[in-house]
């Protein structure tokens, strides 16, 4: 699939205001600061289509984004350690957990992991509320450029022997780098044989 468009459309804090449902759709999320926007920037080839910030907890609402025309990209608010108040954070982590068990056309949720940190507890809880609400999703291992090759892999089946404790399979996931391009064609080839089944 190549992206030759992309536009954003709107924000909000409910799926029910979500844009009309009669697209597929590809949501990103993540620990806070773990590079959502910079990877929808990087997958449409666009500097500041998703707005980017050194600070965590920047994107705190449901993002939407219009791409190819065909298609919506949902950037949602980071989980984690945002420097946001606590009643805060627990409203959009209510409004975000409410969003993937409703939105009808959401197709699978991409999530990102630092591939630099260990597995943490709050990506493998997530992964697990996934899995209970039959919840597609794949993860997105972010920021490989900051490895040695050698790393990237010793970092990936450090995930892979975790998961591996409690779950049968390891989720698909892609090694990507927004910085040096990496794994962008693949996540595209897999949206657009995603996208090819896709009914309303």
């Amino acid at each position: 699939m190549d992206i030759n468009n992309a536009q954003f459309i709107c924000s909000n804090t409910e799926w029910k205001k979500c844009p009309k449902a009669n697209l597929p759709e590809y949501a990103f999320i993540g620990r806070s600061n773990v590079g959502k926007s910079s990877l929808i920037n990087a997958l449409c080839n666009v500097k500041k289509l998703a707005k980017t910030s050194g600070k965590p907890g920047k994107t705190q609402l449901i993002n939407h984004f219009l791409i190819n025309n065909n298609t919506y990209f949902a950037d949602l608010p980071g989980y984690g350690y945002a420097k946001i108040s606590k009643k805060s954070r627990e409203e959009f982590q209510k409004f975000t957990l409410k969003y993937l068990k409703n939105r009808p056309n959401l197709i699978t949720v991409f999530l990102l992991i630092d591939l630099r940190i260990k597995p943490q507890k709050i990506d493998i809880e997530f992964m697990e509320y996934c899995a209970i609400n039959k919840i597609s999703f794949v993860i997105c291992f972010t920021k490989s450029d900051k490895l040695k090759k050698i790393e990237v892999e010793e970092n990936r089946m450090n995930y892979e022997d975790e998961l591996l404790k409690t779950w049968e399979h390891f989720p698909i996931n892609f090694i990507t780098s927004s910085a040096k391009q990496t794994g962008l064609e693949e996540i595209k080839k897999f949206i657009g044989e995603n996208n090819s089944q896709f009914k309303i």
